[in-house]
């Protein structure tokens, strides 16, 4: 009896939390629904929320793009849903949900087509009881985002058909300009139209587990956050590797590199997090306002700070690869850098002195994103090298978080090995998410998506947010300009990328965590 109470009582639970957060209903817009991330992100993102209960029953998907794909879009998408892992082509709410999914052809820059648009939005209104509430979302090259919004706004789309009490938002993608003087010329063609409360500047790290838990583990456990600060804490590291190359992406990568396409956003979003302070709630502005605090606390980053590197030829898992000088539509003689590093500190009460070490790459010896936290050494001689006792002597305590893959937490510590003599081995306390919660499909889209719609911007980037990294990010992006790299490339495909960034921690007695 006192079992079945409990699951009755989960099962109430679990309904009311996915009536709490279950939004309005609402059709979904999808600029640039062709591409490749609407069928292997967003679109099974959204059945995942759908298998979840958390999607309205009256809810519609309208993919915008330029092709005419009207007969082949929806099954597109399901071949999407079906491959995206946790669906089975006989789930019972597959078929419905597809029947809510459609298409609309149209040039983004033709004026006359938002007409016609319009007109869709209005006869899926009708069709599916979506009350005029809109999600519109900017899955398109950064080029076409002015347009886009300048024509929503030109045609009356950035306010609900249905008047107040309903709502429309907008999901841009990254990336948000391409320097601060783009950027807050994009904020402020965007404000013209959307307040800054219909905005979503949408970051897909912020939608992983392992990022959202960073204020879980500091915020939630009271023996962490006494010691999270420049009294114990010797220095941070972030590593943002990847093992694969640009992906036939020559003309984007070759306006973007790893500063840029990683460090500006993904980056300085993780660490936001770390090393914020406690905020007053998680509510949206509270959060957003404490990861701004830290941002426009970093001093700025000297260009003697910062290293750059472009992969060559080398060995990927046993596999011969080119050079990026050799990728498809890459310039021959191209400056863009595929590694970039950085040193930088926070001059507040809790970081001052602690130097955070920062580096992202392409083609680098395997895919690995973590954050390392290594705290000083105990200010012993107890356990020094060389008093006859055979230990290994004390390595510092390390705590690394595992953003992708093999999402988790481990402690480092020194443990005595068995036996007679004082010896000692550091040894590992390992959280596995996957051991601890199950395997699962979800790919970091279905939180952020709610979130949007339902209209809290915690996860999602802000005005001030991308204008001070911007700031931070700029000046470094021109000294890198002013002064070309003769040694490109300066490290081979399959490594931890140049020597120069192993120099830059050697200078300061340390070296980077091995991975």
């Amino acid at each position: 009896m006192a079992t079945t109470q409990v699951n009755i009582s989960d099962e109430a639970m679990k309904a009311s939390q996915h009536l709490a957060r279950r939004p309005d209903p609402s059709i979904v817009v999808i600029f640039g629904a062709s591409g490749d991330l609407t069928k292997r992100k967003l679109l099974p993102a959204l059945y995942h929320l759908q298998q979840s209960g958390y999607l309205p029953e009256d809810f519609a998907v309208l993919g915008v793009a330029r092709r005419p794909l009207e007969g082949t879009f929806a099954a597109d998408m399901k071949d999407g849903i079906l491959s995206g892992g946790g669906v089975e082509e006989a789930d019972p709410k597959l078929a419905p949900f597809m029947e809510r999914v459609q298409y609309y052809a149209m040039n983004f820059d033709d004026d006359a087509a938002y007409d016609g648009l319009k007109a869709k939005l209005a006869e899926m209104d009708a069709k599916f009881n979506t009350q005029g509430n809109r999600l519109f979302y900017l899955a398109v090259a950064p080029e076409y985002f002015s347009d886009i919004i300048s024509f929503l706004g030109k045609h009356e789309m950035n306010k609900s058909p249905a008047g107040d009490g309903h709502f429309v938002r907008t999901i841009i993608e990254k990336p948000f300009g391409h320097d601060l003087s783009s950027a807050c010329a994009l904020n402020d063609e965007v404000n013209k139209v959307f307040d800054e409360s219909q905005i979503f500047r949408i970051d897909h790290y912020l939608g992983k587990e392992t990022v959202q838990n960073i204020l879980v583990f500091r915020f939630a456990n009271g023996i962490f956050e006494p010691v999270w600060n420049r009294n114990y804490i010797d220095h941070v590291e972030i590593t943002a590797a990847e093992s694969i190359g640009i992906e036939g992406r020559g003309p984007f990568y070759e306006q973007a590199g790893a500063l840029r396409d990683v460090v500006q956003n993904h980056v300085m979003e993780l660490l936001s997090f770390v090393a914020m302070e406690p905020p007053i709630s998680f509510g949206a502005d509270a959060v957003r306002a404490e990861k701004v605090k830290v941002w426009k606390a970093i001093l700025p980053i000297h260009p003697a700070d910062t290293v750059r590197g472009q992969y060559g030829p080398g060995n990927v898992d046993g596999k011969p690869v080119i050079g990026y000088r050799q990728e498809d539509r890459v310039h021959p003689r191209s400056q863009t850098e595929t590694y970039a590093g950085l040193r930088l500190e926070i001059e507040n009460w809790r970081w001052a002195g602690v130097p955070f070490y920062i580096r992202a790459g392409k083609r680098l010896a395997k895919r690995v994103t973590e954050i390392t936290i290594q705290f000083k050494q105990p200010p012993l001689t107890l356990f020094k090298d060389g008093d006859g006792a055979g230990t290994e002597g004390i390595k510092p305590n390390v705590i690394s978080m595992r953003i992708q893959p093999d999402e988790g937490i481990a402690l480092r510590f020194a443990a005595k090995v068995p036996g007679p003599n004082m010896s000692m081995s550091s040894v590992n306390m390992n959280f596995s998410y996957a051991d601890a919660f199950g395997a699962s499909s979800a790919n970091g889209y279905e939180r952020l998506l709610l979130d949007a719609m339902l209209g809290d911007g915690t996860l999602f980037a802000h005005r001030d947010g991308v204008e001070a990294t911007w700031k931070l990010i700029t000046p470094i992006l021109e000294a890198w300009a002013k002064e070309p790299v003769k040694d490109f490339p300066n490290y081979a495909a399959g490594t931890w990328g140049p020597a120069v960034s192993d120099a830059m921690l050697k200078a300061d007695g340390r070296k980077w965590r091995k991975l």
